[in-house]
Order: C-alpha cells, then structure tokens, then sequence
C-alpha cells in the first residue's frame, strides 16, 4: 500500500490549485456529570433541568475538576500517541454572548492537557499521517432557542459546562477525502476508547473546518474557519464548496478575508457570519479559582492500562487469524461489530467463515430489517452454534439460510429451529441413491445427452435432486452419488 494519497487539485483560469484543510473537532467527554460541576449530561433533557448554580455563574460558586473528564482526555490522547503533559493549566477566554453566562468560556490556550499526536488515515489505498497539534479540554456554551417565539430568542443552559475535547490538527490534509477519512478514523477511536460517543447528529461530535487554497508550493493562504459542522459528509461538502469559492474569489482578483462561515446543509454551501477573532481579542488569561492540573506516574498509568485493543491493532490481528484486509476492516470500523465478533470467536466460532458470514449475511439481514449490531436479534452465541452446524455438515448452505431467516423472525435458537422444523441435512447416500433413481429415470432424454456428452447437464441432475429432498440432501454427497450413477 502506497504510503501517500494521489494529490488533489482544482482547475482554474490559472492553473491548478490546492487546498489546505485543518480541522478542529469538538468531542463531549463520555460522562455522568459536566467538568466543573455536579450537574447531568444527558441527551434530550428538558431545557434548563440540568444546569447547577455553578453551570449558571451565580455568584460566589467555584469550579472543582472532574476526574473523570481529565481521565478520558488522557485516556484519548493516548491512543494517538499524543504527548501527555503532567502539568497543564485552565485558561478564561473572554466574550459576551447570551448562552454564556459566566461571559467567559473555561479553556486551555496556553498549556493544553495534551500535546502533539498523529492519526493514520487510508484514501484510495494510500495512508498518510496527519498530525495533531493538541488536544484540550473546556467546557461547552448553552443553547440559543430562536424557534420558540417570533421575536424573542430563549436560552438552554442543559449544555453549559458540558466537557468538550477540543482536538486540533495540523493543516495536513489535501482533500475532502482525506478529511472525511481523519473523521472517520477519529470517531472511530474515541468510540473505541469511550471517551465521546461519536454522534455527531446529537452534537456531541462536530467540526470548525479551516480551509485555505494557494498554487502548489506557495505560502499557506488566508484561512476560513466554517463553524459547527456535525456530519463527515457535510464537512467534505464544506470543503469542496470554501476552496472552489476562495479560488473564484482570488482569481477574479480579490482577496480572502479571515473570517468565521457557517453552513447551509440545504444548498451545501457556506456564508459569512463575521470576522475571524485572533487570541489577543478573547484577552486569555489563567484562570484564578482553578489550580493547575498535575497528574502523577499512577494516574498515567491507570489511563493506559484501560485503554483497549484500538481500530489498527484490532483489525492486524483480524488478518493474522486467515481474515480478508477488507473483511478486517469492515468488522473494525465501528467498536460494536469488532465487539461483536469478538464474542462470536469467543463463543467458538472459525475465524475466516465467521468474517464471511458476518459481513454478508448478518450485515445484509440488518441493513433490510433497518437495525444497527447492536440491536441485532441474533446473539454471537446462536450464530456461532448456526456456523457449527454448516460446518459439521447438519446444514448445507441453503438450509443454514433458511435457518438464520427463521432465527431473525423468532429468536430461537438454531438447533431448536432444525429440529423443529426437520431442516437437518441428510447423509443417507441410500436415500439419495434412491431419489437420483427416480430422477433419472423421469429424465430420460437429459440422460441420453448427458452420455452423449453434454456434461453440463450435470448441474441440472444435482438441481433436480436437490428439489426432490427439499434441499436437505447434502451437496457433496449428491455430487458423488450422481457421477457414480451416470457413468453406469
């Protein structure tokens, strides 16, 4: 596999163009309470029922770190082999807005709880590494409500001191592909790690989109940054749209300004919201009711030691047991179907007819009946006992989808079901014996071609059979059955 991605250009009046990417990805900390309070984080709350004094800046309140949002920003940046900095300090970043109580947002600028790490991501069958620059932790804002009342905008605080991990990259990427790719690969990992949930549909993952263009070898451009952007297709779609637009723009003689966009997911284009603030205007300073953050050799090994198998090493040792590079990848793309076949090897079944069977027919079972693994009505237990009996010649192909069909409509059990409903194969070679007699028999003109020569009518001898025993007679049986008695 190539080690670097086909380059991407844009066709202009003035020749090729290309586009710089870099992206800031807003992930909410996996956890029970937000990062300097009590209050609850769950999803689709009513509005202002999860907001403490704290998350609501009433005077006097002081914010305390919870532990569990620093031990997953670490637990994150371990995964990527990020450099963890045992001392990192919270920073106020100062503007007004009406979802912002406090008026300031509690980040880290200055010294982030962790450093610089990288992500390998695949396009076309190429890999390139983009690095990432930090990953730090704050808190989210509120919500603005604009669709309540005509005239008046209301105000949810569910979401003020939410935990976010803001994780930067580098402006390595070339593409919307290949910044789809560093999403996918992303999410994917903190799926993994199960410190944020990846749903970008409910906010709890989304992206600002910085994208600048300039000919081959020049200088980094002027940026745009496209705030909020909350799926991996909507941010490739952002970033075709922003780079033809800043090629229009400075070929018609103009220039870029550094300004914040927003996306309109209807039309896939983006527009100016306003001009594009530099640290100096947010007048970062430390934040005096917190203290520094020092984390010891103990901690740092209780984050390590709780990471578990991630997406690339899962998906090697895939291939070391006889599975297809591609099988491997689609089993690892997502954390519930590596853990779901995982507890299918564990429940006995062979490796490679498993990925087989998995990535056809269960994940073409799920996709009609519209269910996700997770809600698969199928446990790994029953659908290693359905590979059992494939492979101790109970089933034949046919007859093990007929079962798995009924063990989706029921949830029975597979050898429940082939007792019940008399689908075991059949061995018997005299049984078989007898109805290749009849077959032939009935078959007479067919016969006559077939020792004439015409040995593809061999297949339709072994149709024929299969017919007559419902298709319970086992295949390989009949195969050798059948040349026995059309040679006589």
């Amino acid at each position: 596999m190539a080690d670097v991605s086909a380059p991407f250009r844009i066709k202009g009046a003035t020749g090729d163009w290309e586009v710089v990417i870099g992206l800031e990805v807003h992930a909410q900390v996996t956890s029970n309470a937000k990062l300097f309070s009590g209050a609850a984080t769950a999803f689709g709350a009513e509005p202002n029922t999860q907001v403490s004094l704290i998350d609501a800046a009433m005077p006097g309140m002081l914010p305390v770190p919870n532990r569990e949002c620093i031990r997953q920003a670490v637990r994150t940046g371990m995964a990527i082999d990020a450099q963890i900095n045992r001392w990192s300090r919270f920073d106020r970043k100062n503007y007004f807005y009406a979802d912002l109580p406090q008026g300031y947002q509690i980040s880290q600028l200055y010294h982030p709880l962790v450093g610089e790490g990288a992500i390998e991501i695949e396009v076309e069958d190429a890999t390139k590494t983009i690095g990432v620059e930090r990953i730090h932790v704050e808190q989210d804002a509120g919500k603005l409500m604009h669709d309540q009342h005509p005239t008046r905008s209301y105000v949810d605080l569910n979401r003020s001191g939410v935990a976010l991990m803001e994780i930067v990259s580098k402006p390595d990427m070339r593409s919307p592909a290949e910044a789809g790719a560093y999403l996918t690969k992303l999410r994917a990992i903190l799926r993994y790690v199960g410190s944020c949930d990846g749903n970008m549909d409910q906010g709890s993952m989304r992206a600002d989109v910085n994208v600048s263009v300039r000919k081959p070898g020049d200088a980094f451009g002027t940026r745009t940054e496209t705030k909020n952007v909350n799926s991996i297709r909507f941010v490739m779609q952002a970033i075709e749209h922003e780079a033809n637009r800043q090629v229009e723009v400075l070929e018609a003689g103009g220039a870029i300004r550094q300004e914040t966009r927003l996306f309109n997911p209807d039309t896939g284009t983006t527009r100016s919201m306003r001009s594009k603030e530099d640290a100096h205007d947010y007048r970062y300073f430390p934040d005096p009711d917190l203290l520094p953050l020092e984390l010891d050799e103990a901690f740092l090994e209780e984050c390590r030691a709780s990471l578990p198998e991630l997406p690339g090493a899962k998906r090697a040792r895939y291939e070391t047991l006889g599975i297809t590079p591609y099988n491997a990848n689609v089993l690892t793309a997502e954390v519930e179907s590596a853990r779901w076949f995982d507890a299918l090897l564990d429940a006995g079944a062979k490796p490679v007819a498993a990925a087989n069977w998995v990535t056809s027919e269960l994940f073409g079972a799920l996709n009609r009946l519209g269910r996700h693994i997770g809600d698969s009505p199928v446990t790994p237990g029953q659908a290693a006992e359905l590979l059992a009996l494939v492979a101790d010649g109970t089933l034949s192909g046919s007859l093990a989808k007929q079962v798995f069909e009924a063990m989706l409509e029921t949830g029975d059990a597979p050898g429940k079901i082939v007792e019940e409903r008399g689908l075991k194969q059949t061995s018997d070679t005299g049984a078989i014996e007898a109805v290749i007699a009849e077959v032939l028999a009935k078959n007479p003109n067919q016969l006559e071609q077939y020792r004439g020569g015409k040995e593809a009518l061999f297949g339709f001898f072994v149709g024929q059979t299969m017919k007559a025993m419902a298709g319970k007679a086992n295949p390989a049986v009949v195969n050798e059955v059948l040349k026995k008695a059309l040679a006589g």
